[in-house]
């Protein structure tokens, strides 16, 4: 088994193919499109890599067997929300449905041209965002942050965030307004049993006031509750309204 190192702060993707022609392929296209690619070959180590990584969307080869390439679907689907695409040689009505049954959110027959897999895996990450109550955008006077396709905008200009900072503002996004525990966060950003990582989690939160906030030292997105955790204070409204603040 081989992993790219991604480098870009978009989406991550996981691509599982048997052929590296198309591991290869999808890795240039996705990397060019800001996208964060892992690759692999199939193979009972991409459970642990998924658990590891935890990536946004799965495109899975289910070309080498059939029953193994459904088994697959549903090993990963019991330990992964994210959206499975189905890479395949194999272009029947039957193949189709037996993947999307068996808990695949897309097909995609191989051949396939970038473009086209790049539009799927986007509507992919709208549709389950939107399932689970995720608004595409949050807002908040001149800030906004873009969780489909994780990008963050303050002030009118994109802001680069490296990726532990970048995903603990996203699990505060996922629960705007509230305050999020500090165990909460430490889980969700560096995994469980992670209580020792306090202090990751300050600089963390500290970095991202020093890019986001107007004025780092007197926050007005990204507040301290003592003793507890943290909030983000922002409009959580799909669309894009100016001018508003969250109470």
């Amino acid at each position: 088994m081989r992993v790219s190192t991604p480098t870009l702060k978009g989406p991550s993707v996981l691509v599982v193919d048997s052929d590296p022609a198309i591991r290869l392929l999808v890795r240039r296209g996705f990397a060019a499109a800001g996208y964060r690619v892992y690759d692999s070959e199939p193979g009972p180590e991409v459970g642990g890599l998924i658990h590891e990584r935890k990536p946004d969307v799965v495109l899975l080869d289910c070309d080498e067997t059939e029953t193994g390439g459904l088994n697959t679907i549903r090993s990963l689907r019991r330990i992964s929300a994210a959206p499975i695409l189905v890479l395949s040689a194999r272009g029947d009505e039957d193949a189709t449905v037996d993947a999307l049954e068996s808990g695949a959110d897309d097909y995609v027959r191989k051949p396939f041209g970038t473009k086209e897999l790049l539009a799927r895996v986007k509507n992919a990450l709208h549709r389950r965002a939107l399932e689970q109550g995720k608004p595409a955008v949050l807002v908040s006077d001149d800030f906004e942050i873009d969780l489909i396709h994780r990008r963050v905008r303050t002030r009118g200009r994109e802001v680069y965030l490296a990726r532990k900072p970048y995903e603990v503002l996203r699990v505060m996004a996922e629960g705007a307004g509230k305050v999020i525990p500090h165990e909460t966060i430490l889980r969700g950003v560096w995994g469980g049993h992670s209580i020792e990582r306090i202090g990751y989690l300050r600089l963390a939160i500290r970095e991202l006031r020093r890019k986001l906030e107007p004025d780092p030292a007197h926050p007005r997105y990204i507040l301290t509750e003592p003793r507890v955790g943290y909030r983000l204070v922002i409009a959580t409204r799909p669309a894009r309204v100016r001018g508003k603040t969250a109470s």
